[in-house]
């Protein structure tokens, strides 16, 4: 991943910046080679750091109430502007069309990952035409022509396969994956990270396949497929796989078509505490952590070797009990992978891959 960027972005989410629905957002501006990121624009949070909301850690990306303030105060000429938001649904707000009519009468190329697809709409396809802009969709499918079926090539990988699945959507499994892939990196086992969806191609993770955009027949085939590409052309120590929605979410069921596609040897879970109810649903609890790991583990031949915590809800002094609690009725490891040393999961994944 280590290629010059796109281009100098500004991310668009308004209303949603340190919400679930924000998450894209979110990652780009923790982490992406394929832009400089100058700012983010919600101006709920319009004269603070993008960073310090998120991590409580000093950065250097403002935040900005329009998108016309983020151009005017730009460091730097901004050349795109990426829609960070991720509604339920994936479909653009009326009030981000005018974010993005704005961008394109500033010149600014737009980049979005949602299902709305704004290249196929004449009044903004115009506008960019007429300002020299490039909107590309994330998310348009691509012809079926060339999409992969399951074949069984995923046998024929010789290294540690890791899915890093959720008891939830949007509660950290990308991010959980993007820290653990660099940090396995920084000590020389060479890890590559599977994307699967539109914030971890955003972020510029070579190795990317968009399952929302897929074709359910060619989904199981795609995953394969991108394990399998990165296995013959990298040769890496281990593989980690970024899940998607969760196994028993309503609204985004996701796991399955990895453990059946991949085959991985080992899962990772992230998990939210204090979070009882699915994301966006209310009503509809989330089955309790005992039943979300048997159900993985019944229905593969891969194994939970550690719980990665999301901390929504929490504050630190709560950590060192809720590890505990976990480790103590799961005899299983957990660890927050953005407020403290994760070493110790580092060691576990680096002594699998040495297997």
């Amino acid at each position: 991943m280590n290629h010059e960027h796109e281009g100098r972005a500004i991310v668009y989410c308004e209303g949603a910046f340190n919400t679930p629905n924000g998450k894209t957002a979110h990652g780009l501006a923790r982490h992406t080679s394929r832009y400089k990121v100058l700012s983010v624009v919600d101006s709920r949070y319009a004269g603070q750091d993008a960073l310090k909301i998120l991590d409580d850690t000093p950065g250097n990306v403002p935040v900005y109430d329009s998108v016309v303030s983020a151009i005017k105060n730009a460091a730097e000429k901004p050349t795109h502007l990426v829609i960070g938001l991720a509604p339920d649904g994936g479909r653009l707000p009326a009030y981000a069309r005018e974010a993005v009519i704005t961008a394109l009468c500033h010149g600014l190329n737009v980049d979005c990952g949602l299902h709305d697809l704004l290249s196929e709409d004449p009044d903004l396809s115009r506008l960019a035409s007429e300002h020299h802009a490039i909107i590309r969709d994330i998310r348009k499918p691509k012809p079926s022509s060339t999409l992969h079926f399951f074949t069984g090539d995923i046998e024929k990988v010789r290294c540690p396969k890791i899915a890093v699945l959720g008891t939830d959507s949007a509660i950290g499994k990308r991010t959980t994956t993007v820290k653990l892939t660099q940090a396995l990196n920084a000590q020389n086992i060479k890890a590559i990270m599977i994307g699967t969806g539109q914030t971890a191609w955003l972020q510029g993770v070579k190795y990317t396949i968009l399952v929302d955009a897929l074709i359910s027949d060619f989904m199981t085939g795609e995953i394969e497929n991108i394990v399998y590409q990165a296995w013959c052309e990298q040769k890496p120590d281990c593989i980690l796989i970024e899940g998607q929605g969760s196994l028993m979410n309503p609204a985004y069921p996701g796991g399955y078509e990895i453990l059946a596609a991949a085959r991985p040897e080992y899962i990772i879970l992230q998990h939210a505490p204090k979070r009882k109810e699915y994301d966006g649903f209310p009503g509809y609890p989330i089955q309790d952590l005992h039943t979300q790991i048997a159900a993985l583990e019944m229905i593969s031949k891969a194994k939970v070797i550690a719980v990665t915590l999301n901390h929504e809800g929490m504050v630190k002094n709560d950590l060192p009990a809720l590890k505990k609690q976990i480790e103590t009725q799961h005899n299983i490891p957990a660890f927050d992978v953005l407020w403290e040393d994760i070493n110790p999961l580092i060691t576990l994944i680096k002594n699998l891959a040495k297997k």
